[in-house]
């Protein structure tokens, strides 16, 4: 399952990204908003990454207009790795050596056609584990997050 959430900035590539999950027969939650009507990017934020700190998503996509507050809010919530990414490279280094489980972008910044192979590289491209394991226990074992 994958949570899905946006502000008014990224309202339009949410929608997007709804079309290409369905497309891809991938499930998903949309956590908001509904609309480009102007809104909090934290109150949509917290719900998305939520969902994946408590175990109802597996991974996460939120989308602003820059992809920053909303991955600055994403890791705030415990067990979440929200990777703010501009390019497909480092959406696929986010998941293969972090194992980031949430990618954040931004409409204002990306085309729609980097936001695409963003999202699918990072849904389909594996932590590789083995020497970035123990660096990624380290990010929450020292915040004790």
């Amino acid at each position: 399952m994958i949570a899905l959430a946006s502000d008014h900035a990224g309202f339009r590539y949410k929608e997007q990204t709804k079309a290409l999950l369905t497309e891809l027969h991938l499930h998903f939650t949309d956590y908001g908003t509904g609309s480009a009507e102007s809104v909090d990017y934290p109150d949509y934020a917290h719900a998305a990454a939520d969902a994946v700190s408590t175990g109802r998503a597996d991974t996460g996509i939120i989308i602003c207009g820059s992809g920053i507050g909303v991955s600055i809010v994403a890791n705030k919530h415990k067990g979440v790795r929200a990777a703010a990414c501009e390019s497909v490279t480092a959406a696929e280094m986010a998941r293969r050596h972090n194992n980031a489980n949430v990618l954040c972008f931004g409409e204002r910044l990306v085309g729609w056609g980097v936001a695409e192979e963003m999202i699918r590289i990072f849904l389909s491209t594996n932590f590789e584990a083995g020497r970035h394991t123990r660096r990624v226990e380290k990010i929450h074992s020292l915040t004790g997050r």
